[in-house]
């Protein structure tokens, strides 16, 4: 009988271990973590498949870096030309759409630059370097940097003359971004998610939104397991294969903050 216990143990704590070792490591942006999105999600997707998820969140040029190395099994970015290189690059299986929202302008009510209401997000960012407003960058490589980079350049502006003066990147993802423009008053483009989420926002607002320039697209991918043997293709194709399914879809929809979407789910099959 104890013999038998015994065995019934061993199996039992086999099983559990097995289980426990179900666990995938996504490398991902810190919008999809600091929005909330991911305390959101993954809950409802390891009760459906049986898989833990653990997220890296940083910027998606350093999530893109974590995948080349093969240290996560899925990247979940959003920085399509950065996304497109890592596909050339042999590095990914296939990129899959997955949600969007939109990039927002805030910055102080009191507005120095004079920017609210505009719909032209370039001339937003003329008028910011013209009054030597202060501007915050996460220059940290994200996608959201990588999309202010590309919008100064729509405005022809050159930053060089503007560091340390009124321009000033401090190399950290989208919640200290946002606090330290909170504290100083000053400008920075956001991602709508991480904006809705935030809660210390002091004087800031946004000021510039519904540019088609500010569209933000998700994609995600599986790291390649013949450049890297040690990802977990079934696994991490399960956790795409459910965030692009009718269920992840309904429950990206269904993420909200005081009543309001924060991610809008357009995967195409």
């Amino acid at each position: 009988m104890r013999k038998l216990a015994t065995i019934g143990a061993v199996l039992l704590w086999s099983t559990i271990a097995f289980a426990q070792d179900r666990t995938i490591t996504v490398a991902s942006t810190t919008s999809t973590e600091q929005s909330g999105l991911f305390g959101h999600l993954l809950p409802l997707f390891s009760k459906a498949e049986g898989i833990s998820v653990k997220v890296v969140a940083v910027g998606t040029g350093q999530a893109l870096d974590i995948g080349r190395r093969g240290d996560a099994d899925v990247v979940f970015v959003h920085d399509r030309a950065a996304e497109d290189r890592f596909m050339s690059e042999g590095q990914g299986v296939k990129r899959f759409d997955v949600m969007y929202n939109d990039f927002v302008i805030v910055g102080p009510k009191s507005d120095p630059a004079k920017i609210a209401g505009s719909k032209d997000v370039v001339e937003a960012l003329r008028k910011i370097a013209t009054a030597k407003a202060p501007f915050i960058s996460r220059g940290d490589k994200s996608g959201t940097h990588a999309a202010e980079l590309r919008l100064w350049k729509g405005a022809g502006v050159d930053l060089s003359a503007g560091k340390d003066n009124w321009y000033r990147e401090i190399g950290q993802g989208m919640g200290p971004a946002l606090n330290m423009a909170s504290s100083s008053n000053a400008y920075l483009l956001s991602d709508r998610g991480t904006w809705l989420s935030f809660k210390n926002r002091g004087e800031l607002a946004i000021l510039i939104e519904g540019d088609k320039r500010l569209f933000n697209q998700y994609g995600v991918m599986l790291v390649n397991p013949v450049k890297h043997p040690n990802v977990k293709a079934k696994d991490g194709q399960a956790f795409i294969d459910w965030l692009i399914s009718p269920k992840g879809q309904e429950a990206i929809a269904g993420y909200k903050v005081d009543g309001e979407q924060l991610f809008f789910p357009n995967a195409s099959h």
